[in-house]
């Protein structure tokens, strides 16, 4: 057999696996079924934003357990492409996500969604307690492992989740604490995000927005 067709027989064998991982990744507008399970959800009556801006994200990430799953983010076109290489990036770097599935599969419950250590973006809604909408009402914003990373005001007296008031101290030590020196950190910022760990009077931990 000649030499040459083993080394690209080789060749092709080993890219297998960087060819099943690219594929685990992609960027495309909003599916028919998608949009079925986002309506009068995340996608609700009066919703603002047009389905055309709004992009399908799927991703691949490793679980807190070491697991490779596939995830599902709805975003505005606009941030698309990053997070696609932010989760291409975490993925190589076996970063722990706990889950990524859209908000829809809670109902576009924000707190349950948050209580079961969900990674999501878009949900049209309003900030809690203002009139003003959230960035994840426009799709240019996302929470990563919520529970872990709560929404701390009030000097400490509101935790948002509630479930997640032990990770509201950053003093301490404990896995997957979003902070400064964080890779996911680093690479939303990187990407032109900012982070609600560095709010001034209150800590988003979980939450980049653009």
């Amino acid at each position: 057999m000649p030499q040459t067709f083993l080394l690209s027989l080789f060749f092709f064998l080993l890219s297998l696996p960087l060819q099943a991982q690219r594929e685990g990744f992609s960027v495309s507008p909003v599916p028919d079924a998608v949009f079925q399970r986002m309506k009068g959800k995340s996608y609700k009556s009066g919703c603002t934003v047009p389905r055309s801006e709004l992009r399908y994200v799927r991703v691949l990430h490793h679980t807190l357990e070491g697991k490779v799953k596939h995830g599902e983010i709805v975003c505005h076109r606009r941030i698309a492409n990053d997070l696609l290489e932010i989760f291409q990036e975490l993925f190589r770097a076996r970063y722990p996500i706990a889950q990524i599935r859209l908000i829809d599969d809670f109902d576009a419950d924000d707190t349950r969604s948050m209580e079961a250590n969900n990674t999501s973006c878009f949900n049209f809604r309003r900030v809690k307690g203002s009139r003003s909408l959230s960035k994840h009402a426009l799709g240019l914003a996302i929470d990563i492992n919520p529970l872990f990373n709560p929404h701390v005001s009030q000097g400490g007296a509101r935790v948002n989740p509630a479930a997640g008031r032990a990770y509201a101290d950053r003093r301490k030590n404990f896995p997957h604490k979003l902070s400064a020196s964080d890779l996911c950190v680093k690479l939303f910022k990187a990407h032109g995000f900012r982070w609600g760990g560095d709010w001034r009077h209150s800590k988003d931990y979980q939450h980049f927005e653009k």
